[in-house]
């Protein structure tokens, strides 16, 4: 299959998927003094409510972004952030109905930043990751860069425990969020990719701390395959391949723990489909690199109720040294 045809089916396939996902659910918003940052990156004492219930918007460069912020947030406790990365063609908004994690920002006491990437020549947003994907236009945005300054920026104005730091991505996202452990390990404690990989070429991933990784992916997805391949003429490594070379980065052995109970991840699929492969041993700072593999899953699962919060299950078990 050509570059371009191959190109044409991702974003056919993103769309057709995710735009007839249903709204997630919110909380009303509501302003609370108490919950306004102690002090601004100045050292002078904030007086601004800060809007909690809700996601708000927040100034970044030319591209802000939406925040959620719950209502159990206040300035004097530290909170973990986790930040969502859209697939190619797709948005932060229908990535959130896909992923429906701002029901566990709530329920679980978490920020919750949701970007959008740059727009292509063809008005497809798409995340400059890796050559494999998705900057077909060879646009060249910094968007590593961006993602760090997202981090700093809500650092700067609410209360952020820097020991826990989260991406999640899907497909273009995924290989996003590898690419922020590569870059920016110093930042972030651990990552989830569906449907993503990592870099083919090792030189392109020095991560200077170990970083915690999930792969999440279908043995059936033709699009980005369990078993790697080529996208719009360039390599990338298969499910086992980047589960290697994030042993190698982390110090783990190669010593597979396949004990762990099959997960129901894919509604589509009858049974618990999703099983789960965890390498711990050896792995410098207490990472786990760990492998999700739906069985017969395709490219956009069908995600079921458990997804969610597995995947944030997995998130806030990982906590970075001081």
């Amino acid at each position: 299959m050509s570059g371009s045809i191959k190109a044409m089916g991702l974003r056919r396939l993103l769309v057709a998927s995710l735009i007839v996902l249903l709204p997630a659910a919110c909380t009303s918003p509501a302003k609370r003094d108490d919950a306004a940052p102690a002090t601004t990156p100045g050292g002078v004492v904030a007086t601004t409510p800060v809007t909690v219930g809700a996601a708000v918007s927040v100034k970044l460069d030319d591209r802000p972004f939406q925040l959620y912020v719950p209502n159990s947030y206040t300035a004097t406790a530290k909170m973990p952030l986790v930040v969502l990365l859209h697939g190619f063609q797709s948005s932060a908004a229908q990535q959130e109905r896909y992923f429906k994690l701002t029901a566990e920002a709530e329920r679980r006491g978490f920020l919750y930043a949701m970007p959008d990437g740059s727009q292509n020549r063809n008005g497809n947003r798409f995340w400059n990751a890796t050559a494999a994907c998705c900057d077909f236009g060879g646009i060249g945005v910094d968007d590593s860069g961006y993602l760090s300054r997202l981090i700093d920026t809500v650092k700067s104005s609410y209360s952020v425990d820097p020991r826990r730091v989260y991406f999640v991505g899907h497909s273009n996202g995924g290989f996003m969020a590898y690419r922020m452990a590569c870059e920016h390990a110093t930042q972030i404690t651990a990552i989830v990719s569906l449907a993503g990989a990592a870099t083919n070429d090792a030189a392109q991933c020095k991560p200077a701390r170990p970083v915690s990784v999930l792969q999440i992916h279908g043995s059936a997805d033709s699009t980005i395959r369990y078993e790697g391949g080529l996208n719009v003429g360039q390599p990338y490594p298969s499910a086992a391949q980047t589960l290697a070379s994030w042993r190698g980065h982390d110090g783990c052995a190669d010593t597979a723990d396949t004990s762990a109970a099959p997960i129901d991840l894919d509604a589509g699929l009858s049974g618990a489909e999703t099983a789960v492969t965890t390498y711990r041993s050896g792995c410098r700072d207490a990472t786990v690199v760990q492998l999700w593999s739906i069985k017969d899953g395709r490219h956009v699962p069908s995600l079921s109720a458990a997804f969610a919060p597995a995947v944030m299950d997995f998130l806030l078990a990982q906590v970075s040294p001081a």
